[in-house]
């Protein structure tokens, strides 16, 4: 079972890195999400002030965050970050929970998808590249649906058929050739 400490105080954590980040061009199209971060861990004490630099420029400064507690195991109130800044978080349960919402002051609202820490390269950038499209009407639940469907390869119909061939369903000629079902001398096959 997984606690969140909504209560934790804020520790000044060193950086894994810049961020991974992909926006959404701008154009006048607007879409569900304003681009995808993908993360190197669930810490957002560690994590966000990466984030908020990055987005200093193309957007401003970042001063509120809200996330989702069902993936993020501890929710502090407030991060430092560079200077004198300080960025608060909040937490709805009602919020997606592969969706951070990013406030500014100047500028506005921003919601990113954020792509799991532990999703494989290829996954991660599929992820980040559809949450990019401009006007695009996809959300984060369809996005990362789809990506569950495209990760898995093969369907299941085809993962219960390998599964009866490498357990020992598979037939052999005499002289060690695979035969599938259609060519068994079975009624209906066409045999005798």
């Amino acid at each position: 079972m997984t606690t969140t400490d909504y209560r934790a105080e804020p520790q000044v954590r060193a950086p894994l890195g810049p961020a991974r980040l992909f926006l959404t061009p701008q154009t006048a199209l607007a879409g569900r999400l304003d681009g995808a971060w993908w993360p190197r861990s669930r810490d957002l004490a560690t994590e966000l002030p990466a984030l908020a630099a990055a987005l200093a420029e193309p957007w401003g400064r970042v001063t509120r965050v809200t996330v989702n507690p069902t993936r993020w195991p501890v929710i502090p109130r407030t991060i430092p970050v560079t200077g004198q800044q300080t960025l608060h978080v909040g937490w709805f349960t009602e919020q997606d929970p592969d969706t951070l919402i990013l406030l500014s002051y100047t500028v506005g609202r921003w919601d990113l998808l954020v792509v799991p820490p532990e999703a494989e390269p290829a996954a991660a950038a599929r992820l980040m590249a559809a949450a990019a499209i401009p006007g695009s009407v996809l959300g984060p639940r369809v996005l990362m649906a789809n990506e569950a469907a495209i990760g898995r390869g093969i369907s299941d119909a085809q993962r219960q058929e390998a599964g009866w061939e490498s357990e020992g369903g598979a037939c052999m000629s005499p002289v060690g050739i695979p035969l599938d079902r259609r060519t068994l001398p079975l009624p209906g096959n066409g045999r005798r």
